[in-house]
């Protein structure tokens, strides 16, 4: 299509996103490795190489990936949460593995509980950005801020009772996220809503 001065029209020309929606491999990713993690927190088992090998490639690498493809998809938000929370789970896998492997000293509890303080924040703003966004993603956030904020308080008090509520207060933020994902998932393949996102 050409205008009067002979020159091509380029304002009808559209950029179609046929790219998959990565935020269903980012909250599935996330859910199912916290669900796991806080089944050991809740004392169902010890914290052993399954919970790290979830936490290194699925809960991690899994979740990097999914923010790499929000980043491609110009999704600032996507992208944040997903680099972040995968990034999250490699940086807690080396604080368990670095002293085994002598190559770091273990981290303190006043330590942990601020590395958990600092998520807790950076989790309480990314909660408040969701409230621009489905429901399902706002329970997930919020459950995960709470989360968090328990997790350093078990730290700073030492006290185990408080490990065990965070444990199943992260298995509860566990499956919602996996609802959240997996949701998206039924959702595109039925192309209607099968588990609505609120």
């Amino acid at each position: 299509m050409t205008n009067e001065s002979g020159e091509i029209d380029v304002t009808h020309v559209r950029n179609l996103d046929v790219t998959a929606n990565p935020a269903a491999l980012g909250l599935t990713a996330f859910g199912m490795t916290t669900v796991l993690l806080n089944l050991s927190n809740a004392g169902y088992f010890a914290l052993g190489s399954m919970v790290l090998a979830m936490g290194m490639f699925y809960g991690g690498l899994g979740q990097i990936i999914a923010g790499i493809m929000e980043w491609k998809k110009s999704n600032t938000f996507g992208m944040t949460a997903f680099l972040s929370f995968g990034i999250f789970w490699e940086t807690l896998v080396a604080l368990l593995i670095l002293p085994k492997l002598g190559l770091a000293d273990a981290a303190s509890s006043n330590a942990l509980a601020a590395y958990f303080v600092m998520w807790g924040i950076f989790t309480l703003v990314m909660f408040i950005g969701s409230l621009k966004a489905n429901r399902a993603l706002q329970v997930v956030l919020g459950l995960l801020t709470i989360l968090f904020f328990l997790l350093a308080i078990g730290e700073i008090t030492g006290n185990a009772n408080v490990v065990t509520i965070a444990g199943y207060e992260g298995i509860l933020t566990g499956f919602a996220a996996i609802y959240a994902g997996l949701a998206q998932v039924l959702n595109e393949m039925y192309k209607k809503t099968v588990a609505p996102l609120g």
